[in-house]
């Protein structure tokens, strides 16, 4: 009798709604918190991160335009999508962070309740945080808050996949586009959630997922032109240290969001204030 060989997946990089290879060739072994290897993922180079940057600078001006209405609704399907594939994701999310499965349940109920959250505020961010402002004339004047174009996410490498979720939604609510860099210790959860955004009706290069070493990407993403800011929630001070020297030659903003673990399960970790870092 023959002996079946287990099947590895290999996860790709989620690039213009596309699953693509890195165009190196390489992929890296995802490691369980005991070293068991999982499966294998590839490794984004920085070409890969050029091209999610033109992916996500396409799909913007799209995007934006969309009426608010439409974000949240396109926002909400990707939590019922999520909600349909629960019990997959936190098998995923088990195995990768170690934590127990009810554990891991848990945590995905509080992603797909987030992302219900968020896309209810896609028609509210701009009546609530713009203003009217008094003017010395017979005219109007008003201040709304605009979507600023291409966003950098950087995920910590805490469990349940909430942190990344919580960084990349009120990037994304307001018409942004992302590309995002998920946990480096356990990747295969976010590409996992790619799986859900590309079967949800999200827009093609609205969210592009790359994972990697971010000792790699990380002087690409400072320095890269078309990126008008960045969002870290790694809590690294010499990612952040490297990003503040980065954008100061090209204006891009930086904002560091990085939050103890327990404080992304509180209202800390839904703070509606995050959607203006990313608008103008």
């Amino acid at each position: 009798m023959s002996t079946r060989l287990d099947v590895r997946k290999t996860y790709k990089l989620y690039i213009g709604g596309k699953f693509v290879r890195s165009e190196s060739g390489r992929s890296l072994e995802a490691k369980g918190p005991d070293g068991a290897h999982l499966d294998n993922y590839c490794w984004a180079s920085c070409k890969d991160f050029r091209d999610a940057v033109t992916a996500a600078r396409a799909a913007q001006d799209g995007w934006a335009k969309a009426t608010p209405y439409h974000r949240g609704q396109i926002l909400y399907r990707a939590a019922e999508m999520l909600e349909s594939r629960r019990e997959a994701l936190a098998a995923e999310v088990s195995r990768s962070h170690g934590v127990t499965l009810d554990q891991a349940r848990t945590g995905v109920g509080r992603v797909c309740g987030r992302l219900m959250h968020y896309a209810g505020w896609t028609d509210k961010y701009q009546p609530v945080f713009g203003s009217e402002n008094p003017v010395a004339s017979p005219h109007i004047n008003f201040t709304t808050p605009e979507p600023m174009g291409v966003v950098v996410v950087l995920a910590p490498d805490l469990p349940v996949m909430l942190p990344m979720v919580s960084l990349l939604l009120p990037v994304i609510l307001s018409g942004n586009t992302a590309v995002v860099i998920p946990s480096e210790r356990a990747p295969l959860p976010s590409l996992t959630f790619a799986e859900v955004l590309a079967a949800s009706d999200l827009p093609a290069g609205v969210v592009n997922i790359l994972a990697g070493k971010r000792a790699e990407l990380v002087p690409h993403i400072a320095s890269h032109v078309d990126v008008n800011a960045i969002v870290d929630g790694t809590g690294i001070p010499e990612i952040s240290a490297q990003m503040q020297a980065g954008v100061t030659t090209n204006l891009k903003r930086y904002f560091n969001h990085a939050l103890p673990e327990t404080d992304w399960f509180t209202e800390k970790g839904e703070d509606p204030h995050w959607i203006l870092d990313t608008s103008r």
